[in-house]
């Protein structure tokens, strides 16, 4: 029997004694954010899956894995098709799963903590229709079983000076405070590590590549606060580095403490807190007022000094993509072929040595070939990382925690040559990166009503992708911010002045090759004159060349070729005074001009 086999056996055997017909499983911890610590891993240690998002459903005797459009690949390389069946979040809602494999009356479990409110409202009701009951465990029922379960790392929390922040912990208690008061409410839930830590100014160590410090707090509106954290994640000088008004207390303290709000109005938000913060709420006699995380936008926005900062570091990562870059393309003419594993040693080993660099902002999607198909492949997770191979493409997804900035992008690379199909699907992608690049749209647009901008080339040659165009990022805080995005999606949050998001179409064909072309950029107001009403516009902060021998100037038109010549160029001003001898050398040949 395989160690997956016995572990589901081992939870079916823990459910039966407690009463369970079903469990749900999250890939998630209470905390709700993307990137867990390895003791939280419930979903890879029950199916082996590694995704960053998905969830499974367990009955007596049969079980199915939940995944999105970006895994339909990788979910079936590792999880078992004898004990999982494969199902698509999108097209199999769970609930009319279990309706069809759970006789009227059977009693579902999760942990609250690992779901939204909304998740758990949802859920219940649609459950209830079919005559189904969802519970709250009070254990988890994997923790039961979990006999190995990794110790949880605590460290004690960075305190990031007003130097990258750009505005005092206390300025931002009040002021977002005052908004707390403006929705009708005595006091907000903040909940998302990311929002703790940018509300308080700290940042953590204990999850890889998140600097988020996990807890929670409750802001009152005249702008005082109670901080629940471990206590070994309290560094010294915390005090006086918030300022007055906040109190800290050990998150086991939390029941104890949400029970208190008897008779208050909290504004929490159902979609980002977790329903056992919101359940011990109401029973303790507070009124829920339903609304964002009031963190989520003032973070979104970023101030001056943020912005240069992330700048700044953009341009040091830039240096030590260039680098990476021009030596791979020597290594790939003198005939070494590296594995995936040994280019993101090699690129980490550039990037380390940049001012204020922390640690990968996630792990590098370092995708040879047909690897690259899969959009968020991980050659950690693979027994053998694949070499390259000529004649195709390299796709390399990767970025930096540094202490004034977060990087992310992604550059598709010849190896060899790839041959005209793939240049052609390198161009149709990289003419929708130009245009939505280059939108110029009025105040009040989302994300999602720009998103065709980038899929316009590819749809109109029949091909598409399977995820969103682009995502929020925070600065030295999570690579996946929101609550902005470009995507199908329906998004009701407008771009902003002040947000960094990416712009990351793409283009994959299972089993023969990937192709990304993703920038971050950052929303301004249109600096061009003679507007009849104030108009928001895009500027790239990543500064790293296209691969030019990917690009087939015939579809290109000329507006496009001047786009990328003078986004060239701009790379070259920025980067290329930093650079020496080959590298410097490389990068002029790697910007030069294509427009006649």
């Amino acid at each position: 029997m395989s160690v997956i086999a016995e572990r589901l056996d081992a939870v079916r055997a823990q459910m039966k004694a407690a009463g369970y017909d079903a469990l749900v499983v999250p890939r998630a911890d209470e905390y709700l954010g993307e990137y867990i610590p390895a003791h939280n891993e419930r979903l890879r240690w029950l199916t082996g899956f590694t995704g960053s998002a998905g969830f499974v459903l367990v009955t007596a005797t049969e079980a199915a894995i939940f995944v999105d459009g970006r895994y339909t690949v990788q979910v079936r390389r590792e999880v078992s098709s004898e004990l999982f069946e494969y199902c698509r979040l999108a097209d199999d809602p769970h609930g009319e799963w279990l309706a069809a494999h759970l006789p009227s009356g059977a009693v579902v479990a999760c942990d609250s903590r690992m779901h939204s409110l909304r998740w758990y409202r949802d859920t219940e009701a649609a459950l209830a229709s079919s005559g189904l009951e969802l519970v709250a465990a009070p254990e988890n029922v994997v923790d039961a079983c979990w006999q190995d379960r990794p110790a949880p790392q605590i460290s004690p929390a960075l305190l990031l000076a007003e130097q990258y922040t750009g505005e005092s912990s206390s300025a931002k208690r009040e002021r977002i405070g005052a908004q707390i008061a403006a929705k009708g409410a005595e006091a907000a839930l903040v909940f998302a590590p990311d929002s703790i830590s940018w509300l308080f100014n700290i940042r953590g160590t204990d999850i890889p590549k998140l600097p988020v410090v996990q807890g929670l707090a409750l802001l009152e509106s005249d702008g005082r606060a109670t901080l629940l954290v471990e206590p070994g994640r309290v560094p010294e000088g915390l005090a006086e580095h918030v300022g007055e008004g906040v109190t800290v207390l050990p998150e086991t303290d939390a029941a104890r403490l949400l029970a208190t709000y008897t008779g208050r109005r909290l504004l929490a938000d159902p979609d980002t807190a977790n329903a056992w913060s919101q359940l011990a709420l109401e029973q303790g006699g507070a009124t829920l007022v339903a609304g964002a995380d009031p963190v989520l936008l003032p973070k979104a926005c970023k101030n001056s000094v943020e912005i240069q900062g992330t700048c700044n570091a953009h341009i040091r990562d830039a240096v030590a993509e260039v680098r990476f870059l021009a030596w791979l393309d020597e290594e790939v003419a003198a005939g070494r072929l590296y594995t995936e594993a040994e280019l993101a040693d090699r690129l980490l080993s550039f990037r380390a040595q940049g001012e204020g660099f922390q640690e990968v902002s996630f792990d590098s999607i370092s995708a040879a070939g047909g690897n690259a198909a899969m959009c968020h492949y991980n050659h950690l997770n693979v027994a053998a990382p694949a070499r390259l191979p000529m004649d195709s493409v390299y796709l390399i997804d990767s970025g930096g925690q540094y202490l004034d900035g977060t990087t992310d992008i992604t550059r598709t690379v010849a190896i060899g040559d790839p041959g005209d199909d793939i240049r052609r699907m390198f161009t149709l992608v990289l003419k929708g990166h130009i245009a939505l690049d280059q939108a110029r749209f009025p105040a009040g647009t989302t994300g999602s009503q720009l998103d065709i901008l980038a899929r316009q080339f590819l749809w109109q040659d029949g091909f598409d992708y399977d995820h969103g165009t682009g995502h929020g990022v925070g600065v030295f805080l999570s690579v996946h911010e929101g609550p902005q995005r470009i995507a199908k999606a329906p998004n009701t949050t407008a771009l902003q002045p002040g947000m960094i998001v990416s712009n990351e179409p793409g283009y994959y064909r299972a089993g023969a090759f990937g192709i990304r072309c993703e920038n971050l950029v950052v929303v301004r107001k249109s600096t061009r004159d003679h507007e009849e009403q104030a108009m928001l516009e895009f500027e790239p902060i990543t500064l790293v060349p296209f691969d030019l021998r990917l690009v087939d100037a015939s579809l290109m038109t000329t507006a496009e070729l001047h786009w990328l010549d003078s986004y060239h160029q701009r790379v070259a001003a920025a980067v290329g005074p930093l650079l020496e001898g080959a590298d410097r050398a490389w990068l002029e040949q790697a910007t030069r001009p294509l427009a006649a």
